[in-house]
């Protein structure tokens, strides 16, 4: 039988009855001879009210001591799971991150994981136990509880089973799978059976909600097979039925050899641009922007620099819009010390992009997607590409119209 590492996320552990549900769950898996480990996320709403508990106290609330606080609504889950799971006869045992000793760096509320000791849980699979684990929080070297960020259970939940070598890691969530795109903005989406990591990585960092982007990153860098499905289906599903169902994110050398032109469209908008006008064009000036940001641990996206004619030149990128202030801050001090002539943010844009290893081998995919949106009118105010992915920053009332149009074009509303 195989060690499996399951993953339920807030929506999932929501109420008691649907911790009930996952203790049935589980005890299938278990009761199959399969060896598991349970990571949890907190119960669906819970972070986001130990945070506005907390801004109650301190508007700006210190790092660390909100890493104690939000730290708790994983820990009330893990206990209710490990009591649901002994109530139906399994042996169970629950740990918190510091417990697994999840070892993290210092940066609080946005904290990596360096290293999982994985002897206590191997332990206790050894004795027969399940294993219930909090997600979304570890230790750092002095001993301070840490978090992951938001949607850091994921992260959580993969880095165990890169750990422990598990045979599959199963997130298990409200949707059951990966579409091609947000079936609330476009009803024709389609479930995906499978995507390949490079795929998934980009469709996350484009704001695509189902995986948090550096749990797939964990999962492609450690090869830790994948499955995204429902917690939302009966408990007593045949795990046969089950163990196929949701979407497999996999490597490329394992899918088709012939992938589609595009697998998704994955859009965000909960971002923000920020532009620097008049900056002197010489050598290093862009280091000398970014890297305040880079300290101040604010993550920068697309990224664009036209030089004018005046030796001067205008950069521009994006970051989240909860960074928007800090980093205005930031960049007008900047502007000061560099002889740059203004500093100004819109937080009223959006990123749009296609996703496809398909487009490793075709060409005119930019120009069929250019010439969609400029048929709607819909105006292009930054571009980005990989080699597999073209992302666009639009106005975000655009969003929707952009999605649906494109989703068409491409033909990702007809079946496999």
């Amino acid at each position: 039988m195989a060690l499996i590492v399951q993953k339920y996320g807030g929506t999932s552990v929501g109420s008691p009855e649907r911790i009930r549900n996952v203790a049935r769950r589980v005890a299938k898996w278990r009761n199959a001879g399969h060896d598991i480990v349970v990571v949890v996320s907190a119960m669906a709403g819970e972070t986001n009210r130990l945070i506005a508990l907390a801004k109650e106290i301190q508007a700006q609330p210190d790092p660390r001591e909100l890493d104690v606080v939000t730290a708790t609504g994983e820990q009330v889950t893990i206990g209710l799971a490990t009591m649901a799971l002994k109530e139906l006869g399994l042996k169970a045992r629950s740990y918190t991150g510091s417990q697994v000793r999840v070892l993290t760096d210092s940066a609080h509320t946005k904290a990596r994981i360096i290293k999982i000791d994985e002897d206590n849980i191997c332990r206790d699979l050894a004795a027969g136990h399940v294993v219930v684990v909090a997600g979304f929080q570890g230790q750092d070297q002095a001993g301070n509880v840490t978090t992951l960020g938001r949607g850091g259970s994921d992260t959580s939940g993969v880095a165990i089973a890169a750990a422990l070598k598990a045979q599959e890691c199963q997130i298990f969530t409200d949707v059951d799978g990966v579409y091609t795109t947000d079936p609330r903005i476009v009803p024709e989406a389609r479930r995906l059976r499978t995507i390949t990591f490079e795929e998934m990585l980009e469709m996350a960092s484009l704001g695509s909600k189902v995986l948090q982007i550096r749990s797939v990153e964990f999962a492609g860098k450690y090869r830790v097979r994948l499955r995204v499905l429902s917690s939302l289906t009966a408990p007593d599903l045949p795990i046969d039925e089950e163990a196929g169902s949701g979407t497999l994110i996999t490597f490329e050398e394992d899918a088709q050899m012939e992938q589609a032109l595009v697998s998704g469209i994955a859009f965000n908008r909960d971002e923000a641009k920020v532009t620097i006008v008049g900056v002197p064009d010489r050598p290093g000036i862009a280091f000398s922007i970014l890297d305040p940001i880079a300290k101040a641990n604010i993550e920068v996206d697309v990224i664009v620099q036209n030089v004018a004619n005046n030796n001067t030149t205008d950069f521009s990128f994006t970051v989240h819009r909860n960074d928007l202030n800090r980093t205005l801050d930031i960049l007008k001090k900047v502007a000061k010390e560099i002889g740059a002539r203004e500093v100004f943010g819109d937080d009223r844009i959006c990123k749009v992009g296609l996703v496809g290893v398909g487009m490793r081998s075709h060409v005119g995919v930019a120009s069929q997607m250019f010439k969609t949106l400029a048929d709607e009118s819909i105006n292009i105010q930054m571009i980005s590409t990989s080699e597999i992915k073209i992302t666009v920053v639009i106005d975000e009332k655009y969003m929707e119209l952009a999605v649906r149009v494109l989703h068409k074009a491409f033909g990702l509303d007809q079946a496999a």
